[in-house]
């Protein structure tokens, strides 16, 4: 079969891809390996899909730490804005929640893949390959021109081999994070093929790993309305408000997964946790002064209840290195700005982060320098575009990441 268009991958930019070139009356094929489209898409935000985030445009560039330059013509073609509309326009209610992040009404990630491949399979422009897993792409060189795109092998289910031709053809893969759904890095393959150069993938917005012993104590302890701060070599790289969670190694969370794009393999690390952002530390002070007036006569490990959940108590106080049975109205004034400073400053040391199979977004990918930013066209080989997390761009937590997949997706597609 020949197309004017084939994508490789159904899943966010490969379905925005097709969309917007089948509205331009080209005859598409998605080949996408699973039996069902959009599946990670449909796990994406702990199940609720973080489609984009309502920001103006130069928040929305400072939340791309991955070559956010590379983006601005395919964010400026298609625009957080404009996602928003899209989904709105195809029967899908959002609402804007904290930090302008972008949600279904109905919080659930189904209903946002749902939408989605709904218009893909309403259009008769669009064929859809599913269960076929792409093998290789297939070229035309020639040695009076650039070589190109021709088509590409792939098998099905039964294992039978098939072909399709076209002269355009969207690479949108996806990167290595969570690949039972996918991705399992078959675009840096092709890319490799056309003559591309891979920046080494690896994990972004991903947990944090800690051999610190007391994590295993706090498993499942989440805190709210904290603050952290990231250092590398005892230098901050990164700070942040909000939630975070403790895991059996290490911690996680919204904060935690925005700081690991700034984390270093190799190098000493560290989180400072601030406990009571909103308080100073003269204000802690007599914040604490009050608690202990009320639990004057109660030992140091009971008169905490006010100040920390319960599963943090016991850990915080073998830290503070205070005695445990000791009674409140005992305690030195020393004592009490050491509990003051460790709740300001409640440290999680870091070894490691988690693998990219766990990661939510892949980092590295094709190189931005071989991908023309105004098209997603290969500078290299004729006809071939990348779209999505296949290319070394990403962004912090917040709808940063599926942002780009779609606003990459649309321009590719508009570009063939």
């Amino acid at each position: 079969m020949t197309y004017d268009c084939i994508i490789i991958g159904g899943g966010p930019a490969g379905l925005f891809a097709g969309l917007r070139a089948a509205e331009k009356g080209f005859k598409v094929a998605v080949v996408e390996r699973n039996n069902i489209l959009g599946k990670k898409l449909r796990i994406t935000g702990k199940g609720r899909c973080n489609i984009t985030n309502n920001c103006d445009f130069d928040t929305l560039i400072s939340n791309i730490p991955g070559n956010p330059k590379f983006l601005f013509s395919s964010l400026r073609n298609f625009s957080n804005i404009d996602i928003i509309d899209f989904f709105n326009s195809i029967g899908l209610e959002t609402v804007v929640e904290r930090g302008g992040r972008v949600f279904p009404k109905s919080q659930k990630a189904g209903d946002v893949a749902g939408s989605l491949v709904s218009a893909v399979k309403k259009n008769n422009n669009i064929t859809l390959y599913m269960g076929s897993r792409v093998e290789k792409l297939l070229f035309d060189t020639n040695e009076q021109q650039q070589n190109s795109v021709q088509g590409i092998v792939a098998v099905d289910t039964d294992g039978n081999e098939f072909r399709l031709f076209s002269t355009k053809i969207i690479c949108a893969t996806g990167g290595l994070s969570y690949p039972l759904t996918g991705s399992t890095g078959d675009g840096y393959i092709f890319a490799k093929a056309a003559g591309h150069s891979i920046i080494t993938p690896r994990a972004s917005l991903a947990a944090l790993l800690s051999k610190d012993l007391y994590v295993k104590e706090l498993q499942g302890l989440s805190l709210r309305n904290i603050s952290i701060k990231l250092f590398i070599n005892d230098k901050p790289v990164y700070e942040d408000f909000g939630e975070m969670l403790f895991t059996a190694n290490g911690v996680s969370g919204p904060v935690i997964l925005s700081a690991s794009a700034f984390y270093k393999s190799g190098c000493k690390a560290y989180i400072s946790i601030d406990l009571k952002p909103a308080l100073d530390a003269d204000k802690l002070y007599q914040r604490l002064q009050r608690d202990f007036d009320d639990f004057d006569r109660k030992m140091y490990s009971n008169s905490l209840d006010k100040l920390l959940p319960k599963k943090l108590i016991p850990v915080f106080v073998k830290r503070s290195g205070i005695p445990s049975n000791k009674q409140v109205n005992q305690l030195s004034r020393e004592e009490r700005m050491k509990i003051v400073s460790l709740l300001k400053n409640f440290t999680v040391n870091i070894s490691d982060i988690d693998c990219v199979n766990n990661a939510i977004v892949t980092a590295g990918g094709v190189n931005v320098k071989e991908i023309n930013p105004k098209t997603m066209e290969s500078k290299l080989c004729k006809g071939l575009f990348f779209a999505g997390e296949v290319i070394d761009a990403d962004g912090y937590t917040g709808g940063f990441n599926l942002t780009i997949a779609f606003s990459t997706g649309y321009t590719a597609g508009n570009s063939i």
